[in-house]
């Protein structure tokens, strides 16, 4: 079974660390929309590879200050039978957390579990769907200064 481990910074922040929680929540219970793309992208026909959900059990964690840690959340799945882990980094781009702290905490969990195996995502990065959004933000932001130029308050 494949199992997906969904990975935040992790955050004294409740607020940051239920982003990541409702990420893994909603990666193991929407459906993909293959054939929606995202703006400035045209659809794909092609369907995912594994299908429309292809994880078998889903969990969030954290690198650092909040539980779930990595081990936990690894352990976890192997625990619900998952003997392929994939590894999504909640992260917005790569540096020494992917490449260095988040798969040496795979390695440690999968020591506990030698018939499992997992494979790292790359991070979002400059995905053409994370520039559309910034995209998004920033048209918000700027209909925002646009009425407050037009309705003062004061």
């Amino acid at each position: 079974m494949r199992g997906l481990l969904v990975i935040g910074h992790g955050s004294r922040r409740d607020e940051a660390n239920a982003t990541v929680r409702e990420l893994a929540r909603r990666l193991a219970t929407e459906p993909r929309q293959d054939g929606d793309g995202c703006a400035g992208r045209p659809p794909t026909m092609q369907p995912s590879p594994a299908g429309p959900r292809p994880w078998g059990a889903v969990e969030a964690a954290f690198l650092e200050v909040s539980r779930p840690d990595i081990g936990e959340g690894y352990d976890t799945l192997a625990d619900a039978g998952c003997t392929e882990i994939v590894v999504y980094p909640f992260f917005l781009f790569g540096g020494n957390h992917t490449r260095r702290d988040l798969p040496a905490a795979l390695e440690e969990a999968r020591g506990r579990h030698p018939t499992t195996r997992w494979i790292l995502s790359e991070p979002l990065g400059l995905h053409t769907c994370v520039v559309e959004a910034v995209r998004a933000r920033l048209d918000d932001t700027l209909r925002a200064l646009v009425d407050a130029a037009d309705h003062p308050t004061g």
